[in-house]
């Protein structure tokens, strides 16, 4: 989802990209293939986007999650530290306990609820033991477009589908996040070189019925009707908790977010309904 967008949020910088398979792929659980690429590219920052975000899967197997999300990112950072290189960490609100529906800002700690959150921690304790890091907390992640199979994704697809009723949660909150957006807000950060942990999810918070409506207002289908429920309505294996945030820190340099809202809207009717070409 987010790394669809790193060739249009960074047009302006020779990249070095990878993945986990493919012709460039480095496994980032691989130590020595993280670091002969790092070492080999000598980049002037490495963007850390690769992580273990199946929620349930987590929860599941939290093998799994410590493999890509703890000792993953530890390998990234070694590697880094070797070659003397700075590291932008995308990480999430998920690392914050939940239990508020107030927006968390970067002075609050981090008190995990499932194993994802946990995970997650991990992987900012290790890069926060770099001299030059970015750790960058997310929300409520969507973009993408057809690789969006997170909440956005899901509801435009029911909705296209031709679903006239749907149920939302409406007792937790958090702060939606456009991944093209926090990828143009990270290319500023680096510009800046103002190293630290920020908040960059777009302004404001939501539930997901409302952002379930502003779907439904956005693709035109006013006359779908999304039904408020409450979370225990769809029981899950990891447990969902609130994670709206807020920053303390991005004002002061100059850099904002734009409301979700309007971030929404412009990702349905650009990308979720773009004509097909023939």
């Amino acid at each position: 989802m987010v790394g669809s967008y790193v060739r249009r949020a960074f047009s302006d910088r020779e990249l070095v990209l990878t993945d986990v398979s493919g012709e460039s792929s480095v496994d980032v659980c691989d130590a020595a293939a993280v670091k002969r690429a790092i070492g080999e590219a000598r980049p002037d920052a490495v963007l850390h986007l690769a992580a273990a975000t199946d929620v349930d899967r987590c929860e599941r197997e939290p093998g799994w999650a410590q493999r890509t999300n703890a000792l993953g990112t530890q390998n990234v950072v070694h590697a880094c530290e070797t070659a003397g290189i700075p590291l932008v960490y995308v990480s999430t609100g998920a690392v914050f306990p939940g239990d508020t529906t107030e927006p968390y800002s970067e002075a609050d700690t981090p008190r995990p609820a499932n194993v994802y959150g946990r995970s997650k921690q991990a992987g900012e304790q290790s890069v926060a033991a770099l001299a030059r890091h970015y750790i960058v907390r997310a929300g409520w992640m969507f973009g993408g477009a057809g690789r969006d199979v997170k909440f956005v994704g899901k509801i435009v697809r029911l909705i296209q589908g031709g679903q006239t009723r749907l149920e939302a949660v409406d007792d937790l909150v958090g702060s939606p996040t456009y991944a093209l957006d926090l990828l143009v807000g990270i290319h500023r950060l680096l510009a800046l070189g103002a190293y630290g942990v920020y908040h960059m999810a777009n302004a404001g918070s939501c539930t997901r019925h409302a952002c379930a409506l502003a779907i439904r207002d956005a693709l035109g289908n006013p006359d779908v009707e999304i039904v408020p429920v409450s979370s225990d309505r769809f029981p899950l294996p990891a447990p969902r908790r609130s994670e709206a945030l807020h920053s303390l820190k991005l004002g002061p340099l100059g850099l904002t977010m734009r409301p979700w809202q309007d971030a929404l809207r412009e990702y349905v009717r650009t990308e979720l309904c773009a004509p097909v070409r023939p």
